[in-house]
């Protein structure tokens, strides 16, 4: 297939890229840049099926326009403002990339009829203490801009499918982490604390550390994001990935440092934002896709330290 990744060259589009060129597909890659890195994709530019990688942004639709002259099968929408503490602190720019950069691509996806595969968050999500985890259908509650500028994402892709029978998907990934994860900003917990372990510093902890998280090695949350464009039975739907499993902050931080003298706790920059458990129910995935996480914790962490240890000039 001929098939678009926006967001390409950041964390998890960059995954999601080498394994559809890994399934044999034509791979047209779109990023702006502004959280991607040209770096993450080195490994592709001289593969025969990756067929072009344009630095532009969803914004510009004479771009857009032009680019869908490929007639692209599915479009993969990982293009996004990503970062909760930049949202509440310029809410615009996260509004406009998020809600109108995504009306632009489907706006394309329409014209060509291209299914559209979304990418939200586990970040909607009100808090919850159901030890089943969090459903597809657990209350939503937009407690930041970024979360905000999501929902409104997937309400329109979702009205497409309504309203014109585009074939669309949204997916709600939780806390992903892995290789090429940044070691500083939002959501790279994983990545920061090894880092700083590594390199003998502190692990700063916001608030009491209770709160916790579901963590899901990156090429699983690839795997997962590629099965919901090839399905046609995700048509239509809102479908979590998740490990199944969840971990405090304050455990996270005493697997990666064996001297808790290494671990403070600091003041929450956004509690307001906070979640205060984050625990997947992917029955849903199961059940439409046949998929299932594959790499344990305790396994990605030490794929996740060795790629970090071996990599000082991409952290």
């Amino acid at each position: 297939m001929n098939i678009l990744v926006t967001g390409g060259a950041g964390f998890i589009g960059r995954w999601v890229v080498k394994r559809l060129l890994e399934d044999g597909h034509n791979v047209w890659l779109l990023d702006n840049l502004s959280n991607g890195r040209k770096e993450n994709i080195e490994e592709f530019l001289y593969m025969n099926n990756f067929k072009e990688f344009i630095y532009g942004d969803i914004k510009n639709r004479e771009l857009l326009s032009n680019l869908y002259k490929n007639k692209f099968e599915i479009c993969y929408h990982l293009g996004a403002s990503i970062n909760v503490q930049d949202s509440l602190d310029d809410p615009e720019i996260t509004f406009k990339n998020d809600v109108i950069g995504t009306f632009h691509v489907l706006e394309e996806c329409r014209k060509c009829n291209t299914k559209i595969v979304f990418m939200s968050t586990c970040m909607v999500y009100d808090k919850a203490n159901d030890e089943k985890g969090i459903t597809e259908l657990h209350p939503t509650k937009p407690a930041s801009p970024y979360a905000g500028s999501k929902i409104s994402g997937e309400s329109m892709v979702l009205s497409y499918w309504y309203g014109y029978k585009l074939p669309a998907v949204v997916i709600r990934p939780f806390n992903t982490y892995g290789p090429f994860q940044k070691t500083g900003g939002e959501g790279g917990v994983v990545a920061i604390f090894i880092k700083n372990h590594l390199e003998g510093k502190t692990l700063n902890i916001y608030g009491d550390g209770m709160q916790t998280r579901d963590l899901l090695y990156v090429e699983d949350c690839a795997k997962f994001v590629v099965e919901a464009g090839y399905s046609e039975k995700a048509n239509g739907k809102i479908i979590n990935a998740g490990s199944g499993r969840d971990i405090s902050i304050n455990n996270l931080a005493k697997l990666i440092v064996q001297s808790e003298k290494q671990i403070k706790h600091v003041q929450h920059i956004h509690p307001q934002s906070e979640i205060e458990k984050l625990l997947c129910n992917y029955v849903k995935a199961k059940d439409l896709l046949g998929w299932e996480p594959k790499v344990s914790l305790k396994e990605g962490i030490k794929k996740t330290e060795e790629w970090i240890k071996n990599h000082p000039d991409l952290i």
